[in-house]
């Protein structure tokens, strides 16, 4: 009796799993959904999907939505998007919200789009309703030398035909950036910002920025404006400062130079009055070889101490006071 149970409980087990098999291979109640929604699809096809291991719930679920909201996608093209790596689900809602706006937006775009790694439904999402970015902090300096932060606010469209090599935000906002630095530097005053910053906004929206970008630029609006550094002032202090010490390092430099040549005169001169001792101390020795060889007398000797006497007391003559002194 006891195995007679156990070997029934076995084959409802066995029944059970083999059960699951078949709805699993074999999705019955997913063919039934698509065929109340209106969606044509054989269970022959749901199986390939399994074999395919493409997820049938997800393509049946996609073609769903895409004939109620009258998009025509076709079923091989979902799965072939599938197995490319793409979200299926996004791709189809983007269509029946671009649909839905008016907005031209082909499977084949669309596809291309979200393969690209772009959130394509939130591209349609941006082309219906605008997006404001938020510049960081610009600053500029006018020609009057006054530096002046502003702040700006972007309203940008998706542009549908770019996303596909189109530059992101980080280009938009630099682009923007540039402008306003540009329109800022080329005012002859800061006065002149402030009193009209859409003059910024103007001449931004004139340069076309938003070429070869994946946005349409709608507006830029100059949210703040700060007055900053008076740049031109600093800019002549420190090239006040600079030519200051300019000066002062040729003054230095002649200085070095002047105590450089006065040492080298000192040493010319030494080395005369060397030269000179060095001479007189030859006169006696010139002297005593004279007397020696018999060429100098004592005669002459003595006259020409009479003529240095001489000499010295007419010197002390001239000179200021000699004859008082004398």
């Amino acid at each position: 009796m006891v195995e007679g149970i156990g070997l029934y409980v076995i084959i409802i087990i066995g029944a059970l799993i083999l059960i699951w098999i078949i709805l699993y291979f074999i999705p019955i109640g997913l063919w039934f959904q698509a065929l109340v929604s209106g969606v044509r699809i054989s269970l022959l096809q749901l199986i390939f999907m399994r074999w395919r291991k493409v997820p049938p719930s997800i393509i049946v679920g996609a073609l769903i939505e895409g004939t109620k909201a009258g998009v025509t996608v076709l079923r091989d093209d979902l799965e072939a998007h599938y197995l490319a790596g793409g979200r299926v689900q996004q791709v189809v809602h983007a269509l029946v919200s671009a649909t839905k706006a008016n907005i031209e937006l082909p499977f084949n775009m669309a596809t291309a789009i979200d393969l690209a790694g772009r959130d394509v439904l939130e591209a349609v999402r941006m082309s219906v309703n605008p997006k404001i970015i938020d510049t960081p902090a610009v600053t500029a300096v006018a020609k009057d030398g006054i530096q002046l932060v502003s702040k700006a606010r972007v309203t940008v469209r998706a542009n549908i035909k770019q996303l596909v090599g189109g530059a992101g935000e980080e280009t938009v906002l630099a682009r923007v950036g540039e402008g306003i630095v540009s329109s800022i530097g080329s005012a002859d005053s800061h006065k002149a910002v402030l009193e009209n910053p859409d003059s910024i906004s103007k001449l931004v929206l004139d340069k076309g920025l938003d070429a070869g970008t994946a946005f349409e630029i709608l507006s830029i609006d100059i949210a703040d404006i700060d007055i900053g550094k008076n740049i031109g002032a600093v800019l002549q202090m420190d090239q006040a400062n600079a030519d200051k010490n300019i000066a002062q390092a040729k003054a230095e430099e002649r200085r070095a130079m002047a105590i450089a040549l006065e040492q080298e005169m000192k040493a010319k001169a030494q080395e005369a009055r060397a030269k000179v001792i060095e001479a007189e101390v030859q006169v006696p020795l010139a002297m005593a070889d004279s007397f020696r060889s018999g060429n100098l007398g004592i005669m002459d000797y003595y006259r020409m101490k009479n003529i240095e006497a001489d000499t010295g007391m007419r010197d002390s003559i001239a000179k200021p006071g000699g004859s008082k002194k004398k």
